[in-house]
């Protein structure tokens, strides 16, 4: 099993209120898996993706990645686990808006200390080609349409050749047509071998994975199978 959790739990201290994002969240991801998880705002599952995706430690419970338990480990380690085995994509790009594509889909290979500048920009290089983004290396993200942007995040979401890549409503910015193009092409990473897991609102967009996992009030409501490949 690539991704287990064992009551998974995440409790916040807003100073006199303590919120409990995650009330014991226990699933299992299988490599190679498609995976949509849904819920209405406050479930948790944006909580759960933060985990899932080493952003986040839980207050309780177990994560075990790829057969290591990770939920206990530094802030310093989780950062090397997440820079080798996960790519994330955020809704909102979260692209350095003073630098170009290039330097921003190279930045995670950065901490491959071995790696040198010319082979750093020779691998964004690559993925940026790969996702029609090749006539705007040097652009900058404000000069790009949104559509634009989303592709040079799922760029340096691949710059490292994760095994694991983590959407968190990769589509939310998007119009309908440029977010039906950006789930093509998740579509055809998974088809490629890669675990996709994506968090979602929209039931159109989990329709494209093969299994939803519905978050409410922080815990497993539903675990459904979406009719499997297709």
């Amino acid at each position: 099993m690539l991704i287990s959790t064992r009551d998974l739990k995440k409790s916040y201290d807003l100073g006199s209120v303590e919120v409990h994002a995650l009330r014991g969240v226990s699933m299992e991801i299988r490599a190679g898996e498609y995976l949509a998880i849904m819920g209405p705002s406050g479930s948790g599952k944006s909580t759960l993706m933060h985990i899932l995706g080493c952003l986040d430690s839980p207050s309780s419970g177990s994560y075990v990645l790829d057969g290591n338990e990770v939920a206990g480990l530094p802030s310093r380690e989780l950062a090397r686990v997440r820079n080798k085995q996960i790519g994330f994509v955020f809704q909102n790009f979260n692209l350095l808006p003073r630098i170009d594509l290039i330097s921003n889909v190279s930045l995670p290979l950065v901490y491959h200390g071995s790696m040198s500048k010319a082979d750093r920009t020779r691998k964004a290089s690559e993925q940026l080609e790969r996702l029609g983004l090749g006539h705007r290396l040097k652009h900058k993200p404000n000069e790009l349409s949104g559509g634009e942007r989303q592709r040079a995040a799922i760029a340096r979401a691949l710059v490292n050749e994760p095994s694991i890549l983590l959407a968190d409503e990769p589509t939310g910015n998007l119009d309908q047509k440029t977010g039906r193009e950006i789930m093509n092409i998740l579509d055809e990473l998974h088809s490629g071998g890669r675990t996709v897991v994506l968090v979602t609102h929209d039931a159109n967009v989990a329709n494209h994975a093969h299994r939803t996992v519905l978050i409410e009030d922080g815990t497993v409501a539903a675990d459904r199978s979406n009719g499997g490949p297709r």
